[in-house]
């Protein structure tokens, strides 16, 4: 490898890294009150349903795959655990029927996808739809409240330790295990040559609908825990939440510079792209500009961002 082909390595996977730095030193400049703990810690919590979800897509994306269904899956699994705890059901086994939800969600995604043969667009666009409309089905359109009260339950989305909410350590410790599972094992190899040419890998030996399966399902459980997260925090469970949660997580991974096309990516760049979309929602909420505008940033950035992609992919 060249002198120059390193440096533009180094800078595809710096840029996202660099593109933060300088939108933080904008808004500390713009908004006294940006750069405070209490911010910082609110942005963070925040940043971790996103990024949740988002550390789950990008496994499907590295496969050259997509997603569609996470917003419903967080919201189905989210209604279970909460229909459960308010019928009685203790909190913990509530929320591992959650999570289970979550996962066996994730695999009818892989299972269509990988032995049906079907397109992860147009399948996951159809499960969509049917798991949000089992999602009002199960709460009858209205929210689930009279949550417990048990700890276990509250630590999920209102705790802290040491100052630090819960969410940020469940996302940091997801993010920890992900990394090691994609940079260091056998598991991660594999995804990575699905994505860089599938039909090498077939005949390499891979059993690549198994390993489809396996990333829909993890994409499916890590959905249930931020919906889990999501209930705890609201002590509620709302037939509506995770709406377009999807558009935002698909924006992490891209702005994190995982190839749209498969094969290229990281982890580490997820966890950046999710927090330039938090640091841009706080940023401008802070400095009073219009949601309506908000929305026109963040469709610019995320456009800039597949426009990149294409560059490096061309």
């Amino acid at each position: 490898m060249s002198a120059s082909t390193r440096k533009i390595s180094i800078f595809q996977k710096l840029g996202p890294l660099i593109g933060l730095v300088i939108i933080l030193i904008v808004l500390s400049i713009l908004s006294p009150e940006f750069f405070t703990l209490t911010n910082i810690l609110n942005v963070l919590r925040q940043v971790s349903i996103n990024a949740l979800i988002a550390f789950g897509l990008t496994f499907v994306i590295l496969t050259g795959g997509i997603d569609l269904s996470v917003g419903s899956m967080l919201a189905l699994s989210g209604a279970i655990t909460a229909g459960l705890m308010a019928g009685g059901t203790d909190p913990v086994i509530a929320m591992l029927a959650g999570l289970t939800a979550g996962t066996v969600m994730g695999a009818i995604n892989g299972i269509i996808i990988s032995k049906g043969k079907v397109a992860p667009f147009i399948a996951t666009l159809a499960t969509m739809t049917i798991f949000r409309g089992l999602t009002l089905v199960y709460t009858e359109g209205k929210p689930i409240t009279g949550l417990s009260d048990d700890m276990s339950f509250v630590l999920m989305g209102r705790g802290y330790f040491l100052g630090i909410p819960f969410p940020v350590i469940w996302m940091l410790l997801a993010f920890a295990v992900l990394w090691f599972i994609l940079k260091k094992t056998t598991f991660g190899r594999r995804t990575y040559a699905i994505g860089g040419n599938e039909e090498a890998s077939l005949l390499s030996g891979i059993k690549v609908g198994r390993i489809k399966v396996i990333i829909y399902s993890l994409t499916g459980l890590l959905s249930a825990f931020a919906g889990i997260i999501l209930t705890s925090r609201l002590n509620s469970a709302q037939p509506t939440a995770g709406t377009a949660y999807e558009l935002d997580a698909i924006a992490a991974v891209v702005l994190g510079g995982t190839s749209l096309s498969g094969g290229k990516g990281w982890v580490f760049g997820t966890l950046v792209g999710a927090l330039i979309i938090g640091v841009l929602n706080n940023g401008l909420n802070l400095l009073n500009v219009s949601s309506f505008y908000q929305q026109v940033v963040k469709g610019g950035v995320i456009l800039l961002a597949v426009l990149i992609d294409r560059k490096k992919a061309a």
